[in-house]
């Protein structure tokens, strides 16, 4: 079955940047929203950065009682899948609820509404025995990270395929290219699929501490996200969220839907080699991302841009460099790469939808978002990494890719709309 799936709603929730508009302005603009942590006091921890969203979930449109219901993730989720439906042009009214699905990745799920009942339950770390009578009467919904997809669901109206994927880092693309087999294969027509993920909490920075991930430079928070350059030591915890409408292309040509992009080739697979370590060598990485070259029957020297993992660690960022070389050959050397976690930190499982949006948003206006801080080049990260100013360039087929904890590789090529909308 030859069912060709395109993007033609996209909807965002980003660290200074609520709304796509905003956050493509702020892409392109090349501005950085990493900054102290305000949610808690974070001066007992190594790490005390982050990129923080603005978002007052009263103020987006969600009820009083949504909000008391909702953990920030499912939250960041709904007024993502709201925008995102309102700019595909379709309604829950429009849609036929059985050929309509869901798919939302997370890597965390509920994090910081556990986080805030286990406080109150234990009377603050005290008890060990806790009180159930002091949790909220919605805890379990925190507990199961597959009601966050269930709140996008009732918001669509979708009575199709309804799933959580949560693979870590990569939980962002898997969730999309899963949504993406689910219309391919005939099991819907309309997918409303992303990812969310709203992290930024004491017991998540206390993690990241312990293995020493995150970047305790924290004199100028602006610049704590330097992925490739030679002075990083780290990455920067994020939030947010980013949700497309994906649709079969005859049933978005048929009601002359704009298509943003297409969604050509995924990928993913797996190192079996360590929970946090990476071979220096990409083979993985590079695995996936040939495979999802052929699904997209691309070559290497079709791709005009790659949107990297580029989380600012040393070990990563050599890795990935290392797996474009050994899967895009020569042209790794010659097509501009960049990593939008420069400027939005790392929001985990959300990361990997947030970058689909930069890269359909790259093809529809041919502008390529650089990598902020990056100043001093790692001499072993030798590839143009578009250092500092976006760069206007057409740009017709795009690659991302994912990394994360667990040994999980994803890599998806996006294509042009050309031919695919009106």
């Amino acid at each position: 079955m030859n069912r060709r799936v395109v993007i033609t709603g996209i909807g965002v929730v980003a660290p200074d940047a609520i709304g796509t508009k905003r956050f493509w302005e702020l892409l392109t603009a090349g501005r950085t929203a990493t900054r102290r942590i305000t949610f808690f006091d974070p001066s007992p921890y190594r790490s005390q950065v982050a990129a923080e969203c603005d978002f007052d979930p009263l103020r987006e449109g969600l009820s009083p009682q949504q909000a008391r219901r909702m953990d920030r993730a499912a939250q960041f989720a709904v007024v993502s899948a709201r925008e995102s439906l309102a700019s595909s042009g379709l309604s829950p009214a429009d849609l036929d609820p059985a050929r309509t699905g869901v798919v939302v990745g997370s890597a965390v799920g509920c994090t910081m509404s556990l986080e805030q009942e286990y406080v109150v339950v234990s009377d603050g770390g005290r008890r060990h025995l806790v009180d159930e009578e002091y949790a909220v009467r919605h805890l379990f919904g925190h507990y199961v990270p597959s009601s966050i997809a269930a709140e996008v669901a009732w918001e669509a109206g979708a009575e199709g395929p309804v799933a959580t994927v949560s693979t870590g880092c990569t939980s962002g693309l898997d969730s999309v290219g899963h949504a993406v087999e689910l219309i391919r294969e005939g099991a819907a027509d309309v997918m409303v699929a992303g990812a969310t993920d709203a992290p930024i909490s004491p017991i998540t920075m206390a993690c990241f501490d312990a293995i020493k991930a995150t970047t305790p430079r924290k004199d100028d928070p602006a610049s704590a996200s330097r992925p490739f350059d030679l002075t990083r030591n780290g990455f920067v915890l994020g939030e947010g969220a980013a949700v497309f409408v994906l649709e079969e292309l005859e049933h978005a040509r048929r009601r002359g839907a704009h298509v943003h992009a297409e969604i050509s080739g995924f990928a993913s697979r797996s190192n079996a080699y360590h929970m946090t370590g990476l071979r220096p060598d990409g083979r993985e990485m590079a695995e996936a991302i040939r495979a999802a070259l052929a699904q997209a029957r691309r070559a290497p020297e079709d791709v005009g841009y790659v949107n990297a993992h580029g989380s600012g660690t040393k070990q990563n960022d050599r890795h990935e460099t290392a797996a474009f070389k050994r899967s895009l050959g020569e042209h790794a050397y010659r097509v501009p790469v960049s990593g939008i976690k420069s400027m939005i930190g790392h929001s985990l499982g959300a990361i990997g939808s947030l970058e689909i949006a930069a890269c359909a948003l790259t093809i529809e206006h041919g502008v390529i978002p650089p990598t902020a801080n990056l100043h001093e080049p790692d001499p072993e990260c030798d590839l143009d990494y578009v250092p500092l100013r976006a760069r206007e360039s057409r740009v017709d087929t795009v690659l991302t890719v994912g990394s994360g904890f667990g040994g999980f590789q994803s890599a998806m090529v996006l294509c042009s709309a050309e031919g695919a909308g009106r």
